[in-house]
């Protein structure tokens, strides 16, 4: 049977083999601690496998939100690009923001020739290229030249009135068609309109170009057309309509290739298109861009800036350019 001192002898013991594990534990924990926070410290293998990077992820990915660096200062969050992600994507944006600019550029104050638009294209409206329409021809005396498209009194005799659909509220004024019939062509240009009762698809002729296909006796007879982009020499002149002032002006085109789709001015705050009026005259009724430059746009989308063409009423003022023949 153990005696009381036994009992009491034994209590020392396990105090002293608690306090010697407490030092040891303390020993332990003093060590753990100066390994942790030397610098590039971290031995364990839990610390070496958070610093792996997770697959997929790139090794250079910023550590976690918060954690103090080994100089003491909070690193970059985790969504914060890298020196050279941001540098690589400034460089590619700056580069790409460059070639835009270059191509408005372009685009707003050179001559630049679009693709040819396609037979179903938006700007050739009515009359488009590589179509080709059937009608009937009748002929009118064209007395001095002029017409509906105001070009004013000419010599030239080839010339033709569109029927008013395909006239569509002066598109057709200086479009060059070659008509066909009984196996003779001519080509003339649309200088005029020819309302009710001509239908679509009829041209009414002068008379010396109807004379061409046929006896001014047959009166009327069966044809077929399509529009023309013809060679030439004659460049693209500016009238500004009677009237017309700082505050108020009409712009027409003479002279093109090819049928205008638009004609804009430019603006303080970029190009400006005109309203067409049946009498071919684009209008600028609060004198917005008048005297300034001009950007005339044909049915295939080539565009033609010219510059320099004061605001002179009535005077037929010559540039040197002329859209592609096509």
């Amino acid at each position: 049977m153990t005696t009381p001192s036994h009992r009491r002898r034994s209590r020392p013991r396990r105090h002293t083999a608690l306090l010697s594990a407490v030092a040891v534990a303390a020993v332990a924990l003093v060590v753990s601690l100066a390994v942790a926070f030397r610098p590039g410290g971290g031995g364990t293998a839990d610390v070496q496998d958070a610093a792996k990077p997770v697959s997929g992820a790139r090794a250079s990915a910023s550590p976690t939100p918060g954690a103090p660096s080994a100089s003491g200062s909070p690193t970059p969050s985790a969504s914060a690009a890298s020196p050279t992600a941001r540098a690589s994507a400034s460089r590619s944006a700056t580069a790409s923001a460059a070639s835009s600019a270059a191509a408005r550029a372009k685009a707003t104050t050179s001559t630049a020739t679009a693709p040819r638009t396609s037979a179903s294209g938006s700007l050739a409206g009515r009359i488009r290229p590589g179509v080709t329409y059937r009608g009937v021809a009748t002929s009118y005396d064209v007395g001095n030249g002029d017409g509906a498209c105001s070009y004013g009194p000419t010599s030239d005799v080839m010339t033709a009135a569109m029927n008013t659909a395909d006239y569509e509220t002066s598109k057709a004024c200086g479009a060059f068609v070659a008509v066909h019939a009984g196996g003779k062509s001519i080509t003339v240009r649309i200088t005029n309109e020819c309302p009710a009762p001509c239908q679509a698809g009829q041209l009414d002729l002068s008379q010396q170009a109807f004379a061409k296909l046929a006896p001014l006796s047959a009166g009327r007879i069966q044809i077929t057309w399509n529009l023309l982009s013809p060679s030439t020499s004659d460049t693209i002149s500016i009238r500004y309509k009677t009237g017309s002032t700082q505050y108020w002006c009409g712009i027409q085109a003479l002279g093109h290739r090819n049928p205008l789709a638009r004609l804009e001015v430019r603006t303080g705050g970029g190009w400006k298109q005109l309203e067409r009026t049946a009498y071919n005259y684009f209008l600028s009724e609060q004198g917005t861009g008048c005297g300034a430059a001009i950007r005339l746009t044909d049915i295939y989308g080539e565009q033609l800036t010219i510059e320099g063409i004061a605001v002179k009423p009535d005077a037929v003022q010559s540039t040197s350019a002329q859209f592609t023949r096509r």
